[in-house]
């Protein structure tokens, strides 16, 4: 996990240095969401907190949860992570224990809040890779339903052509990171669960 290191480092220093919005929303996870630039304005919302790192792992997010997601005691949480795993051969049952890792240290850190997992997406530059994320996603999707404060965000399909395969607009040239067009879409695919992402006050308290 060295790898990750002086990026961790530095979004700690970060998070010591700021004044942190009242009950903080943290989306967590790799470059898909640290690249999200415009996340709290996208999503309308200044409590969305931007807590990716890049090239991260779910495997790594565990790691690195005590860390950088516990200290912030947020009221909700929003995760897109796994496809770097896959990328770098790890098998969707792999990925789903890691997940399993992750939600216990949500559940002991955190308690009953609402934790969304955003669906692995299909890319370009990982287009061989299709009938493993299909799986990683089915296997996290249904352990999902076995909490009840938990809930799978599918942006999979929506970011497919007709012929099933990657939107080359969603992304950049090289065919894994999101486009503005891609972060445009999933602002909508996530506007239907807007009240479970950013819980109003008297919910929270």
């Amino acid at each position: 996990m060295e790898w990750y290191e002086a990026e961790v480092s530095e979004l700690e220093r970060t998070l010591k240095a700021r004044a942190l919005p009242a009950d903080p929303v943290v989306f967590y996870g790799s470059s898909t969401i640290r690249l999200w630039h415009t996340l709290a304005e996208d999503l309308a919302d200044t409590r969305a907190l931007n807590l990716g790192f890049g090239g991260s792992t779910l495997e790594a997010c565990v790691y690195f949860f005590e860390r950088l997601v516990s200290p912030i005691k947020p009221c909700s949480l929003v995760v897109y992570a796994g496809d770097n795993d896959l990328g770098d051969g790890r098998k969707p049952k792999e990925v789903l224990s890691f997940f399993r890792a992750l939600a216990q240290k949500v559940d002991r850190d955190l308690g009953s809040i609402d934790f969304a997992f955003i669906s692995i997406k299909p890319s370009p530059a990982r287009f061989d890779l299709m009938r493993s994320i299909r799986k990683a996603n089915r296997l996290i999707q249904d352990e999902i339903a076995l909490h009840p404060n938990y809930y799978f965000i599918d942006i999979f399909n929506a970011m497919l052509d007709k012929n099933g395969k990657p939107q080359s607009v969603l992304f950049t040239d090289d065919g894994l990171h999101m486009s503005p067009a891609g972060y445009q879409l999933w602002t909508k695919l996530l506007a239907p669960y807007r009240t479970r992402i950013f819980p109003s006050s008297s919910d929270v308290h």
